[in-house]
């Protein structure tokens, strides 16, 4: 590889805060929010130009799972106040929460301003600065230019962990056993479809017989590799629908060129899967292309070594750990097959038998070898297989609330973060 060596200089320091929250998805937005109401100031570092990552520019189709979130209901709750036919399921519970992006963009931002929290956006962070083990700062590149943020502690809450890695603090990527990742997906929403006579097969194992075939055995056969599954779920807005059938295998969101890959060829899988819905699937006949995500829906990447790390074995036996900062998780294993279309024979929908809410223990969030800094999201400390179930918004969004506390008290009552007494976070995040 040819290089260039740029000259040194002196970068700017374009703000000095408490907590610094570097990306803006749903484990950022609970940090943020959370440490801007316990009183300390905070800065929200995104690359993209609206808050909620996956939720809002990724199109996500709706909030999964459930969790502990105080600020997961008042996101739903400050959304049903402004348009009623935002609905969800029920206290604690968001498995069918249909987002309406551009709604939530408003209210996330509403919430922000209210809790003082700054926002920068289009800024990526591209370094980190660490003196004797502990985080001072990072660096960030954005159309001002190169500087630097410096802050008493940092949360990590850019999904792929690029402070973490920054910062030294050892990964793996993907699956323990080979590396491969789960794959990739751009969500679309389509408008013109009939409700009154459509289906929404809302999992992989959902088959819907029709006139034509099974949908989920055409969809396998007629679309193009690696898509073939068929995913859709119903939208506030009248005959709308998100569309989850995008596919693409063998990308590393942690590399500039296979993400390009990713986007390219899930887009190529757009206008087939149109015309596949239009001519087999009820209800569909006459859709047509609304919009896409400008965010590629990144599964897994990195896996952070943390003080404690959490396994497939905590959900499965629904443990209930002493030093808790998440409570009343759940979720299923949501492992998208990494060679194809459809669920990866290791995931389980709709056979997952476990009925019990799982906890997160703190040490989960803290990196190994960095103070100062926290994992927020699905870069925690964590399993291939624990991680298909607890990076489901509804838990991430959680995670940020637990690490915006342990960054706001480690400010206020200056103490290091693995120094916190863990029942200090339980009395503001839990019930």
């Amino acid at each position: 590889m040819q290089q260039f060596i740029e000259e040194s200089g002196c970068l700017p320091v374009i703000a000095d805060v408490d907590v610094l929250v570097c990306g803006s998805g749903p484990a950022g937005i609970g940090a943020a929010l959370r440490a801007g109401r316990e009183g300390v100031s905070v800065m929200i570092a995104e690359a993209l130009e609206c808050l909620g990552g996956i939720a809002t520019s990724g199109m996500m189709s709706h909030w999964g799972g459930r969790s502990s979130s105080k600020i997961m209901q008042e996101i739903f709750s400050r959304s049903h106040e402004i348009d009623p036919e935002f609905i969800w399921a029920e206290e604690n519970r968001c498995d069918w929460a249909a987002i309406p992006h551009d709604l939530q963009m408003i209210v996330l931002e509403e919430m922000m301003r209210e809790s003082n929290v700054r926002i920068l956006y289009k800024t990526l962070v591209c370094g980190a600065i660490v003196e004797d083990g502990c985080i001072q700062g990072v660096i960030i590149q954005n159309k001002t230019g190169r500087g630097v943020i410096r802050a008493k502690c940092v949360v990590d809450a850019t999904g792929d962990g690029d402070v973490a890695a920054a910062a030294g603090v050892p990964f793996y990527k993907g699956r323990e056993s080979d590396g491969k990742m789960q794959p990739c997906t751009l969500m679309f929403k389509i408008g013109g479809v009939d409700y009154d006579r459509a289906v929404f097969p809302g999992s992989f194992e959902s088959k819907v017989e029709t006139e034509k075939g099974e949908l989920q055995a055409l969809a396998k056969e007629l679309l193009p590799f690696p898509a073939g599954h068929v995913l859709l779920y119903r939208q506030p807005e009248p005959g709308t629908v998100c569309v989850n059938m995008t596919n693409a295998i063998g990308i590393d969101g942690t590399d500039a060129e296979s993400i390009t890959e990713g986007l390219l060829t899930c887009r190529s899988q757009i206008m087939p899967i149109l015309r596949f819905l239009r001519e087999y699937v009820p209800g569909y006949e006459k859709c047509w292309l609304m919009s896409s995500a400008s965010l590629l829906g990144i599964r897994e990447t990195r896996h952070f070594e943390g003080l404690a790390s959490l396994t497939a074995e905590d959900i499965l036996e629904a443990r209930i750990h002493e030093n808790w900062v998440v409570r009343r998780a759940f979720f299923n294993f949501d492992v998208h097959n990494l060679t194809g279309a459809s669920l990866d024979k290791t995931g389980i929908q709709k056979e997952w038998k476990q009925s019990g809410d799982y906890t997160i223990p703190y040490g989960c969030l803290l990196p190994k070898n960095v103070e100062g800094l926290l994992l927020s999201g699905r870069n925690i400390s964590g399993s291939h297989l624990a991680h298909s179930n607890f990076r489901i918004m509804s838990v991430c969004i959680a995670l940020g609330e637990a690490a915006g506390t342990a960054a706001a008290l480690s400010v206020k009552q200056v103490k290091k973060l693995r120094d916190l007494n863990v029942k200090d976070i339980q009395n503001i995040v839990g019930e």
